[in-house]
Formats: C-alpha cells, sequence, structure tokens
C-alpha cells in the first residue's frame, strides 16, 4: 500500500521528534522539510530541507499534507500564522498520533494537531487544532485544550480542566482539577496549576 506524501515544516529538535511519530505511524511518506534558506539541502534525520515559507504556495499545488514542526515555546504566532496561511492554501492538516500513546475513542481531536510517544489522552477530552501534545503528557477526561496550545512533556492536565487557546503548559506541570486557565497563559515547568 503506497503511504500518503506529507511536507514538514520547521526542521529543529521537535521536527526530529515529530519524524520519528511519523516513521513509527507508517502512514506518511516525509517529502522533504521547510525552513529557512540558509538551511536549504540540508537534512533533518535523512530527510532534506527542500524550501522555505515563500514556497508553500507552490509546493501546496503539488502536495496535500502537511504539519507544521516548527516547535512553540514563548509564544505560538510563528504556529498560528502558518498554519493560517496553510489553511488559505487548502491544504490537508492531518492528526498526527504516535501509536505508542493512547487516545481514547470517546476523545476528539481536531486538525493539525499531533499527540507524542507515550501520551495518555482519555475519555471525552477535547483538544483543539494546531496543538503540540508533547511526549508523556496525560490528558484527563472531561478536559478540553483550545487551538494552538503546547502541552509539554510529562504535564498532567486533570479531569475537567479548561485550556484556553494558545497556551504554553510547561513540562511536568499539574493542573487541579475542573479549573479554567485563560487564553495565552504561560504555565512554567513543574508549576501547580489552582
Amino acid at each position: 500500500m503506497s503511504k500518503e506524501k506529507i511536507i514538514l515544516i520547521g526542521g529543529g529538535g521537535h521536527c526530529k521528534s515529530v519524524i520519528d511519530v511519523i516513521e513509527q505511524m507508517g502512514k506518511y511518506e516525509i517529502v522533504g522539510i521547510i525552513d529557512v534558506l540558509e538551511k536549504l539541502n540540508q537534512e533533518v534525520l535523512g530527510y532534506k530541507i527542500i524550501g522555505q515559507d515563500s514556497d508553500l504556495p507552490q509546493l501546496a499545488k503539488k502536495y496535500n499534507n502537511f504539519h507544521i514542526t516548527l516547535g512553540q515555546l514563548r509564544n505560538p504566532e510563528s504556529r498560528i500564522k502558518l498554519f493560517n496561511q496553510l489553511k488559505k492554501l487548502n491544504a490537508n492538516l492531518p492528526i498526527i498520533i504516535s501509536p505508542l500513546a493512547y487516545v481514547s475513542k470517546h476523545a476528539v481531536i481536531e486538525e493539525g494537531t499531533v499527540i507524542m510517544h507515550n501520551v495518555i489522552v482519555n475519555a471525552d477530552a477535547k483538544i483543539g487544532m494546531n496543538c503540540i501534545i508533547n511526549t508523556k503528557a496525560l490528558i484527563e477526561h472531561d478536559s478540553v485544550i483550545g487551538n494552538h496550545c503546547h502541552i509539554s512533556t510529562g504535564a498532567i492536565v486533570n479531569g475537567g480542566v479548561q485550556i484556553g487557546n494558545n497556551v504554553f503548559y510547561g513540562s511536568g506541570a499539574v493542573s487541579k482539577e475542573y479549573i479554567n486557565i485563560p487564553d495565552n497563559s504561560f504555565i512554567k515547568a513543574n508549576s501547580i496549576v489552582k
């Protein structure tokens, strides 16, 4: 069975982790990576950097699937800009889920989101568009995560928590259950969120 072709956007450390997930999935063939002009023809884990952001309109005519592999630390602006650009180009932004993750059949995950290795997403959780749910994060039942969020490595979002859009939730942070975390919040690593 032939694999669907996909282009990755952003060639840094997060890209390496996503490549590993995509390879484990076995569903997509990575055609190449988009990054800054200075990195053209360099490789990330054996995949060539084939262009820059300005090449996206041309690439979208040839390829259907794209995934944003630019990381998100301080804020999600670059990821949001790319997401909106790809939507205008009618690109498909598939959900990428590691086969080593557990995602309840009763959970909802929206386009462009990546679920990394050893993540658990429990029943009736809802995760928005263009999110990074990073390695070993736990998203508990009935929690809602907005669009363009990064839930970092080993973070715990307890039951019924409502997280707004554009939130960075640091590594090892733990929330109390049934709280609201507003849009654009920055939760430090190892925080207890009350």
